[in-house]
């Protein structure tokens, strides 16, 4: 099963991911990690990405789709993956696109994981973290909306909302219901 899943700061993304790579039984892949992993091992790609994550810019796509790509060459991605912060934009979703498709696959389904936006910026808020502020949460969520959220047009063959307001289990249940049956 190949999934990515979508969803404004605050939706659940990384403990649904981590809940789905489980039952699934396919590696839970996230950009921040991958970042974190390329810059702590100083590769190249690490070094491009710290020098945009330091000034506060995002990384590039090329810098992030080429990330992704060497992380779906593993060996422990043949039987899927859930990709969680990836893709961002419609540009890294064509990259996705281009990296799929020239091993011959294809996505089985986008999740796209929905709360209010009182809900989102409240779990946010509860987090304690520093940088957490109201306004900075409010941008983050404009930030989705601008960026990120034409990709549920972009995926709409492949689109599952789940309201993402509940037990983090049951929300995972519900995710799991909603995706197609797997082939063989």
């Amino acid at each position: 099963m190949r999934l990515v899943l979508i969803g404004p700061p605050g939706a659940g993304k990384g403990t649904q991911a981590a809940l789905l790579s489980a039952a699934l039984g396919v590696p839970h892949i996230s950009t921040g990690e991958l970042f974190r992993d390329h810059g702590a091992r100083g590769t190249a790609l690490g070094r491009d990405a710290e020098r945009y994550v330091e000034s506060g810019e995002l990384v590039p796509d090329e810098v992030t789709v080429e990330m992704v790509r060497l992380r779906l060459d593993e060996p422990d991605t043949g039987r899927g993956f859930v990709l969680d912060g990836f893709p961002r934009t419609v540009a890294q979703a064509d990259g996705l696109e281009a990296l799929l498709s020239g091993a011959g696959l294809r996505l089985d389904a986008v999740v796209e994981l929905t709360a209010p936006e009182q809900v989102l910026v409240d779990r946010l808020l509860g987090r304690g973290r520093q940088d957490d502020t109201e306004e900075v949460i409010r941008n983050r969520q404009r930030v989705y909306h601008r960026d990120t959220a034409p990709l549920l047009s972009h995926y709409a063959d492949l689109l599952v909302s789940v309201q993402a307001v509940g037990p983090v289990e049951k929300i995972a249940e519900e995710v799991l219901a909603s995706l197609p049956a797997q082939a063989p």
